[in-house]
């Protein structure tokens, strides 16, 4: 399971560039990027860039648009995706998945973390 977590962090990483090259694209081509079968432990590594983020990046208003459309993508079912995910972030049984996702994000260091929330602050669709 510790290794299905550090995969997931990193895949979210290269995801993330991913995603933001497609979303240009799927913006040309009015295509929605959404992920079909959302995993509590990327769910786990989503929630913990809205902890390590805030004190990385210098616009926390983009950063905070980043933040909102990236869950936005993964939870798309919900009114209010980062209600929900912080909400999930409290229950008793996502708890260990979230400490490992937290681990996995401090041994991807300080740099990766930072190149992670940059490219956030400019995920935005505005």
């Amino acid at each position: 399971m510790k290794q299905t977590l550090i995969k997931t962090f990193a895949i979210l990483g290269i995801s993330s560039l991913s995603l933001l090259s497609m979303q240009s694209h799927a913006a040309d081509a009015n295509v929605e990027v959404t992920p079909e079968k959302v995993t509590h432990q990327e769910l786990a590594a989503i929630y913990v860039l809205s902890e390590i983020c805030p004190a990385m990046v210098q616009d926390q208003d983009k950063f905070n648009a980043g933040y909102q459309q990236l869950v936005k993508e993964y939870l798309p079912e919900q009114k209010n995706p980062v209600q929900a995910l912080n909400q999930l972030s409290k229950e008793r049984k996502f708890q260990p998945i979230l400490k490992e996702a937290q681990q996995d994000a401090q041994k991807a260091g300080a740099q990766k973390n930072q190149a992670i929330c940059t490219e956030l602050t400019t995920y935005s669709k505005s």
